[in-house]
């Protein structure tokens, strides 16, 4: 299920989304970030961060601020990874491998959220999409 400017809900970003908000890229237009900016609420999953700060560690991303002080510049909430996300996760069907994308989905779909990605392969679950 793909949405385009659903303003009211909450969103769940995923990593690309963080990174081209840290860049101001244009690939986010006026309209996509007033939906960010007044939905309800925005998150920021646990396993997020990890992904990213894996991908720094690794030298394969430079992020021009830490991923703590992007919360609070961009009002997000952090999302834990739970025990019911894992286990939702393991229940998916196998259209994408990448395990934090899988857990992602998984926090979607069991917290009622609207996940925000670029990210077509995503659609293939049945989770609803803020799709870039």
């Amino acid at each position: 299920m793909t949405t385009r400017h659903q303003v009211r809900g909450s969103y769940l970003l995923d990593s690309n989304i963080l990174v081209w908000l840290d860049s101001g890229s244009s690939r986010l237009n006026d309209q996509i970030r007033h939906d960010l900016r007044y939905a309800e609420h925005r998150f920021l999953s646990a396993a997020t961060a990890w992904e990213l700060s894996l991908k720094q560690a690794a030298g394969k991303l430079t992020l021009g601020a830490s991923i703590s002080s992007m919360l609070a510049a961009f009002r997000l909430e952090e999302l834990p990874v739970l025990i019911r996300h894992g286990e939702r996760a393991a229940t998916l069907p196998f259209h994408h491998s990448d395990p934090f994308d899988r857990i992602i989905v998984a926090q979607a779909l069991e917290d009622s959220l609207i996940l925000v990605t670029a990210d077509h392969r995503l659609t293939d679950y049945n989770v609803p999409i803020l799709l870039i």
